[in-house]
């Protein structure tokens, strides 16, 4: 099978790729199973990205998801419930790339300048480019402590699909962003003995400032739709080919200040005097025994569950793309785990193009949040349909021959 660009991946950000290539005429071959990293999040969550920045490639258009709502007349009441989520993404699959190809990919090389994934049943695509959104699946950020206990007794939140499994057991959750509080509320209203133990010194609840959001163009100014980051940072943050511009501790300052560990506003009521919640809480030590999981802290206060829950979130290392060959990988120049890159989310290996997590330290945190979609679909094909391919068309057929 041979192509002008192969997308590996199909979540949000491999979609959006998808669609605007193919709309602008590029031969493309996806592949990935269709939102299979949402598919595994808890039943019961929901987005924490606004509605107007919750669309796969854009708020407007034939694929967002006010289109979606008017074609299968879906009512979503925001914040956008997972399960509808996940259903308009299927839905934005079927019309961005309909012949996705589902098929596992074993292996990725770079041979005489071309891209050869090899599937697992044996065949293999080739293509000119290759743009890699697999996603941070792979990327769950597991503190030392908590490394090599059993599964049982200690698992990431990125690990379970129905957090109903713990009812009656005693459950420490370790954090205080979104993921941590959402699953520690999901847990505790199925009748789970919930408690959270953080290193913050205070949880930060997400809200909207009505007095600022009422002062026309002004407010226009200060917010962005997507609402990454709090006022005014949030306009930089949607602009990420300056955000590429700017030194790495000024793209570190700025991703770190907005997208610090934060809950939802509308999740508050939920958490908030209904589960006992811990802060400036350090674990020192971790000891499993088969009557549970003792947890000890800096002020040596201990607490003894069945379960803990890791709200601890997600680190970018490319090495832990186990189907990025060797050979390939080696050429990547890399920062802190991130590819570096240029324009069109480019890698330092010509036509290997990374988007949506590894891309972010170059572009920004926008490239974490589905509303990053957008303007890589769009950064994404600007660049590649100004390369001619006519010229390789002949080469990639000689090549997989």
């Amino acid at each position: 099978m041979v192509a002008d660009v192969a997308v590996l991946g199909a979540g949000p950000y491999g979609l959006a790729a998808a669609g605007a290539l193919r709309d602008a005429g590029m031969s493309v071959v996806a592949l990935g199973r269709p939102m299979s990293f949402w598919e595994g999040m808890p039943r019961g969550m929901r987005l924490r990205s606004p509605y107007v920045a919750s669309s796969i490639g854009g708020p407007a258009g034939p694929r967002s998801l006010d289109a979606f709502a008017a074609d299968t007349g879906t009512t979503i009441q925001p914040p956008v419930p997972l399960e509808q989520f996940i259903q308009y993404g299927h839905w934005v699959q079927k019309r961005a790339a309909p012949d996705l190809d589902t098929r596992e990919v074993s292996r990725v090389e770079r041979e005489d300048g071309v891209f050869r994934l090899a599937l697992a049943d044996g065949d293999d695509v080739v293509a000119r480019r290759l743009v890699i959104a697999a996603g941070i699946a792979t990327f769950p950020r597991i503190p030392a402590l908590f490394s090599g206990l059993p599964e049982t007794q200690v698992s990431h939140a990125s690990a379970h699909r129905d957090l109903s499994v713990f009812r009656d057991q005693r459950v420490l959750v370790i954090g205080a962003g979104q993921s941590a509080l959402e699953s520690a509320a999901l847990m505790a209203e199925s009748g789970a003995q919930v408690q959270i133990a953080a290193r913050a010194d205070v949880v930060h609840w997400l809200r909207r400032h009505p007095w600022l959001r009422s002062l026309g163009p002004v407010s226009e100014l200060i917010y962005a739709p997507a609402e990454v980051g709090p006022p005014v940072w949030c306009r930089l943050v949607e602009a990420p080919n300056l955000v590429r511009l700017m030194p790495s501790n000024r793209r570190h300052q700025l991703d770190r200040r907005s997208i610090r560990p934060a809950g939802a506003g509308w999740l508050r009521e939920r958490v908030v005097d209904s589960i006992p919640l811990s802060l400036n809480r350090e674990v020192v030590e971790v000891a499993s025994a088969p009557t549970g999981v003792t947890v000890t802290f800096q002020d040596d206060q201990e607490v003894v569950v069945d379960h803990v829950l890791l709200g601890t979130g997600y680190r970018v290392d490319l090495s832990h793309y186990t189907f990025v060959g060797p050979s390939l990988l080696s050429e990547v120049r890399k920062a802190h785990g991130y590819p570096v890159m240029g324009r069109g989310f480019q890698s330092s290996v010509p036509g290997l193009h990374f988007l949506g997590a590894p891309s972010a330290w170059r572009f920004g945190p926008l490239m974490r949040f589905v509303a990053g979609t957008d303007f890589t679909a769009r950064e994404l094909t600007r660049v590649l349909t100004r390369s001619a391919t006519a010229p390789w068309r002949k080469r990639l057929a000689t090549t997989a021959a």
